[in-house]
């Protein structure tokens, strides 16, 4: 699918694959083996239930995008407003 991009003023495709630098694959990793780490700890170590660890790790998660989102969002703005270059 090919979309219009206003501020470049060219089409751009939006349907192909983009890349992931090396950094964020390393910083997802890296996340997402903490919050396995704090599942297993609570579950099995602070033995409060398996279902009360799930919906902790999964409220940490969830807060963790929201704050990226909001950096992220902040960094745009101060930048211009555009969409990132890629």
């Amino acid at each position: 699918m090919t979309v219009s991009d206003p501020v470049r003023g060219r089409a751009t495709d939006s349907g192909g694959p983009v890349s992931v630098s090396r950094g964020t694959l390393f910083w997802y990793a890296f996340v997402s083996t903490l919050l396995v780490g704090w599942f297993f700890f609570g579950w099995l170590v602070l033995r409060q239930g398996f279902i009360d660890s799930v919906g902790e790790v999964l409220g940490t998660a969830f807060a963790l995008l929201l704050a990226v989102s909001v950096i992220e969002a902040a960094r745009r703005h101060r930048h211009g407003g555009g969409p990132r270059p890629g």
